[in-house]
């Protein structure tokens, strides 16, 4: 049985369906996370077998972040449209097939390309992993629990992602790092088949913003684009500038073309809203440290400490551990203490943690003294900002516009994400100064965490300060959610 979403023409699952939709949401949650870190520790491998140069590998990463990054907008917004459950399917077979490829690929040009698809596939299954538990659960108890296990389903995958790519690549190679996709999309699709239809909630003249998605998909790809090279090609060089400043004025004109079109792919007063507008500053800052983190403390292990790929992936299982703590109390804690105190405190016990992280970095570290401590209190300060994160960026939001706001939601993070590793890798060779040796390169490291820091601090400061006072309803954290009048959805498409 299905019942009506308030004032949005759509489905609100049964108890069942909205289980196996869950199932669904958090497997594609996991494998997008996954994508994102499981093929680094190949790297390596993978330029030994195809014959990679040293700049043509950083595409193996870059082609799928590029993608990624650049058709966040527009997989949100093809979900609105089109519907979330169609949108899964789709995406999930392009992201198999491209895994598959990627598996069977003979040389660079071939695996760069199906790491591009991959990418593609990724922008269509980030927004809707979201969509699909806004849409299926109401705002209350039952979403602050899916919620927090969506935090805890990303970063599952980001941890596994090490920890896998290391052990596949040294028991079977580097191809079955990309091969592992394939069963887990096979399982994805056949939990999105026993689901019932939700969340199709096209208005009547709702057509897609081609102009729009073309400018946003460039401009966000330019963007993406300029700040993984610049520490590479320098902040301040001619390619760096222009790269930058085509993204800028591509996105300018986006926003133009958004306020006059009647079917916007990203509504301007969406960002009016102050919870989804911090929520979104919020997350940027947020992967901005987060991203940076994971990257250094992973060369940090490996170069400082000498740790293997394999000993380094098990490395970060207490932070998959801390994330999963900070993720169950916070589906309790958030009706307690509100979005704006637990995204607050969240923020400032991952800012405490990362300074850990600083002050323990150095040359004769150890996993007990540096990586252990620093990675359970950072990462249970993470894990407490998912639920009331998530709940923000959707508060008010109506239901056929849940796509577009978890669209704009993971473009700030992964946004953020490219802009904090250029910063801080940039950061970090400023300390280091060339130099190669550990004690350089724990300085380096160090400067980057105190950075990194910062972000969080910053981050908890928005949440303190830019969000409303707490207006939390009976059974629930929040008052607010996909759920709208008819008159109000109608309005919300001008």
């Amino acid at each position: 049985m299905e019942h009506k979403v308030a004032g949005g023409g759509g489905t609100e699952p049964d108890a069942r369906h909205a289980r196996w939709l869950l199932v669904g949401a958090l497997t594609v949650q996991f494998l997008v996370s996954l994508d994102m870190s499981v093929v680094n520790v190949a790297l390596p491998d993978i330029r030994g077998d195809l014959g990679f140069g040293p700049d043509g590998l950083l595409w193996v990463v870059n082609a799928y972040a590029l993608a990624f990054g650049g058709l966040l907008l527009l997989g949100g917004r093809l979900a609105d449209l089109a519907g979330p459950r169609r949108v899964l399917t789709a995406g999930l077979v392009l992201f198999g097939l491209a895994s598959l490829a990627g598996g069977l690929a003979w040389s660079p040009g071939s695996l760069v390309a199906a790491r591009a698809v991959q990418g593609v596939g990724a922008a269509a299954l980030a927004p809707v992993a979201f969509a699909l538990i806004t849409l299926a659960f109401p705002a209350g108890p039952a979403r602050s629990r899916a919620l927090g296990l969506w935090g805890m389903a990303g970063a599952a995958g980001g941890a596994v992602g090490v920890l896998a790519g290391g052990m596949l690549t040294d028991l079977a190679g580097w191809r079955a790092v990309m091969l592992v996709n394939v069963p887990i999309v096979a399982f994805a699709l056949a939990a999105a088949a026993r689901t019932g239809p939700v969340g199709r909630q096209r208005r009547s003249g709702a057509r897609l913003d081609l102009a729009g998605a073309l400018l946003a998909t460039a401009g966000t790809t330019l963007l993406v684009l300029g700040l993984v090279r610049a520490s590479d090609n320098g902040w301040g060089s001619a390619v760096t500038l222009a790269t930058l400043g085509a993204a800028v004025a591509l996105l300018a004109a986006f926003v133009a073309v958004e306020l006059r079109t009647p079917s916007p792919l990203l509504r301007p007063g969406l960002l009016r809203g102050r919870p989804v507008l911090t929520a979104n500053l919020f997350c940027l800052l947020l992967a901005s440290a987060q991203f940076g983190a994971f990257f250094f403390v992973s060369l940090y292990l490996q170069l400082v400490l000498g740790y293997g790929a394999t000993a380094t992936g098990f490395a970060f299982l207490p932070f998959c551990a801390g994330v999963v703590a900070g993720s169950i109390l916070a589906t309790r804690a958030v009706a307690v203490l509100g979005i704006r105190r637990l995204m607050t405190v969240g923020g400032a016990l991952a800012a405490l943690g990362m300074g850990w992280f600083a002050a323990a970095a150095t040359v004769d570290g150890s996993f007990l003294a540096s990586i252990l401590g620093p990675s359970l209190l950072c990462s249970l300060g993470i894990g407490l900002c998912f639920v009331p994160l998530g709940t923000a960026a959707t508060t008010d939001v109506v239901p056929g516009e849940t796509g577009m706001a978890s669209g704009l939601l993971n473009s700030s993070r992964q946004v953020g994400g490219s802009l904090g590793l250029a910063v801080l890798v940039t950061v970090a060779a400023q300390v280091t100064g060339g130099a190669t040796g550990r004690g350089a390169l724990s300085s380096g490291y160090a400067a980057a965490f105190w950075v990194a820091a910062g972000l969080l601090a910053a981050a908890a400061l928005a949440a303190y300060v830019l969000l409303p006072g707490e207006s939390r309803a009976a059974g629930g954290p929040v008052a607010a959610g996909p759920v709208a009048s008819e008159s109000e959805e109608g309005a919300a498409g001008r």
